[in-house]
């Protein structure tokens, strides 16, 4: 599955027209799914998923709207990019924060459901 990228929004150039026309481009190269980062309103999103014929990759972003809404306008994919490993990284990060600031183990409340989480999805 190629997934092809318009890279314009995380790349500081707001120009929709652009991002749809470079979209299109890649949807007539016979990418199979359309992805341009980014995007933070519904109103964008819709704009893209309704100038394209193939599936619409949205990254979710801080301000996306949520998946309900980003499935009614017809969005295919969501990423989160490196978002879940950055936020396990900050609990380990407060856990030795809270270690050796305040020489404390309430982290520990959380291995419990970590461990169980690990072993359902096995």
């Amino acid at each position: 599955m190629l997934t092809a990228r318009a890279e314009n929004h995380i790349r500081g150039v707001d120009d929709l027209a652009d991002t749809i026309a470079r979209l299109q481009a890649y949807e007539q190269a016979d990418a199979d799914v359309l992805f341009a980062p980014g995007l933070r309103t519904i109103e964008q999103i819709r704009m893209v998923v309704e100038a394209m014929e193939r599936p619409v990759n949205v990254l979710m972003l801080p301000g996306c709207p949520p998946v309900s809404q980003l499935a009614e306008v017809g969005v295919a994919r969501v990423s989160v990019g490196g978002a879940f490993a950055f936020a396990a990284l900050a609990a380990v990060v407060e856990a030795a924060r809270e270690l050796r600031e305040d020489g404390t183990a309430g982290y520990l409340e959380l291995t419990t459901a970590g461990a169980q989480a690990a072993l359902t999805a096995l």
